[in-house]
Parts: structure tokens; C-alpha cells; sequence
């Protein structure tokens, strides 16, 4: 793999990227009837929450020299940014449980909220887990108990992210972003931080 690749599928699937792929693919997928005004409010909401906010956020953190590059490299860079990702996982979460139209959905953000207080607490413990990985296997996570819940077929879908997964931690290794055991933490908390929300919803 090329740097110059590497850096592609660095950019291209960054982690603010997830949040609003997974909720396309929520209502892509989803078998109950939802009002499509419903549907576009809900991604409308989430795409600001979680895309434009967050691009917005981190923008205004370079610009006053608070991080040094939008993939936050080093472990105090991280820290803040992940105390206001971890609230807009939860308040989203949060809403989307209150509506009563999109359960499921609603556990997607709570897992990444978790994994991100996970991910949080590593940091003082001065390991730099990899976002990348987390944000992929989260999806990853919620797919397989959105399949199912609803009793449907992801499997082709489940198994291009495994793909995916694969590609994306070789990008972080070859561009030096990580080592080894932190690309896999990543993945294991946000595969994790998913099916423990599911559990506790489940009983």
C-alpha cells in the first residue's frame, strides 16, 4: 500500500464519517415504514450533529493552534475534542431513544459515545487508540444486531466493512498513525462499546 493511498483511505473514511454512513444505512435497511419527512429530519439533524459541528469544531481548534492537524496525532491534542464528540454522541442518543421511532438507531450513538469515554480513558493511561478502526468496527457492530433484530441479510454488506477494516488499519500502520496493538484496540472497543449497549437494551 502507497503512502499516497494510505493517506486517501485515511481521509475518505475518517471517523466523523460513520455516524451519518450508519444512519443512511439504517434507513436503507430498516423494514418498518418510517414517514420520509421523519427520515429526513432525523438525518438532517444527525448530518449537522455529527459532520458539519464537528468539521466546524475542529477548524476553529487548528486555527487557534489548539491541534495541530484535523487527525489530532498526539494524546493531548485528542483530549478535548473527544469530551465534545462524547457529548454529541449521547445527546443525539439521546433524542433519537426520546422519539420512539428509531430505537435501534439510537443505540449506534450511545455505542460510540461509550467507546469514545473508552477511548478517553485510554488516553490517561497514555495510549493513543485508533479512531479509525474504533468508528469502522462500531458500524460493524451495529449492523450485525440491526440484522439481527430486524431478521434481515447483511451479510455482503458486513463482510465489504470487514474488507474495509482491513484497508483502513494497514492505512494507519503505513502512515505511522499507530502501532499495531492500538489499531486493534480500536477495533475490539468499538465492536465492544456496540454489542455491550445492544445487551444492556436487550434485558
Amino acid at each position: 500500500m502507497t503512502m499516497k493511498f494510505s493517506k486517501f483511505i485515511s481521509y475518505f473514511f475518517h471517523p466523523i464519517n460513520f455516524p451519518i454512513i450508519g444512519t443512511i444505512l439504517f434507513f436503507l435497511f430498516i423494514p418498518k415504514f418510517i414517514f420520509k419527512p421523519q427520515e429526513y429530519i432525523i438525518i438532517t439533524v444527525i448530518f449537522i450533529g455529527t459532520y458539519i459541528f464537528p468539521i466546524l469544531l475542529l477548524w476553529l481548534l487548528k486555527r487557534f493552534e489548539m491541534i495541530k492537524s484535523y487527525h489530532m496525532v498526539t494524546i493531548e491534542e485528542r483530549k478535548f475534542p473527544l469530551l465534545l464528540f462524547i457529548s454529541i454522541s449521547f445527546i443525539i442518543g439521546h433524542w433519537l431513544y426520546k422519539s420512539a421511532i428509531v430505537n435501534l438507531l439510537s443505540l449506534f450513538f450511545f455505542g460510540y459515545g461509550l467507546g469514545l469515554i473508552c477511548i478517553s480513558l485510554f488516553l490517561y493511561l497514555k495510549i493513543k487508540t485508533s479512531l479509525h478502526t474504533m468508528a469502522i468496527s462500531g458500524l460493524i457492530g451495529f449492523l450485525f444486531y440491526f440484522s439481527y433484530f430486524y431478521k434481515i441479510n447483511l451479510l455482503g454488506i458486513v463482510a465489504a466493512l470487514f474488507v474495509l477494516a482491513g484497508l483502513v488499519g494497514s492505512a494507519r500502520l503505513r502512515l505511522r498513525a499507530h502501532r499495531l496493538n492500538e489499531v486493534l484496540l480500536g477495533g475490539f472497543v468499538g465492536l465492544g462499546a456496540q454489542f455491550l449497549v445492544y445487551y444492556i437494551y436487550m434485558i
